[in-house]
């Protein structure tokens, strides 16, 4: 990736693009829909890629698994819980890439994650939104 974008004449600048900022998000999911990112900010004259990439950390999973050893949870999500497991074969991988490139004002984006990723993040919204909250045997998905 970073030869792709250096063969188009770029640089690749590490940073990450927040959403507070005006954007435009690019809509592509194919396999190679990033190269396609690159070659709009080429067309562009874009001098620059911006580029934003998450590894997942060995100390991140252990993280979030030891959260979800210490908290009870409602039955719902128990198995949700059981695909952390799995998790383990991932750490030292990309799970999500955001690139982006300015033009006239406005951030051009293009982000993709792993499904893997998806469900890192997924438990740990649950852990986050979870921790402080006593969970008893009366919960219900309303409360």
């Amino acid at each position: 990736m970073i030869a792709f974008i250096a063969g188009h004449g770029m640089r690749r600048l590490p940073g990450f693009i927040s959403e507070d900022l005006p954007a435009v998000t690019f809509e592509d999911d194919g396999p190679d829909a990033w190269k396609d990112f690159v070659e709009h900010a080429k067309a562009a004259n874009a001098p620059f890629v911006i580029m934003n990439e998450v590894v997942l950390q060995k100390q991140d999973l252990a993280l979030l698994l030891e959260h979800l050893n210490d908290e009870s949870f409602p039955p719902a999500i128990v198995e949700e819980i059981e695909d952390a497991q799995y998790l383990v074969n991932h750490v030292g991988k990309i799970g999500y890439l955001q690139l982006g490139f300015a033009h006239q004002g406005v951030m051009f984006v293009f982000e993709t994650a792993t499904e893997w990723y998806d469900t890192f993040q997924d438990l740990m919204d649950i852990v986050t939104g979870m921790s402080g909250m006593m969970v008893d045997d009366n919960y219900t998905e309303d409360e």
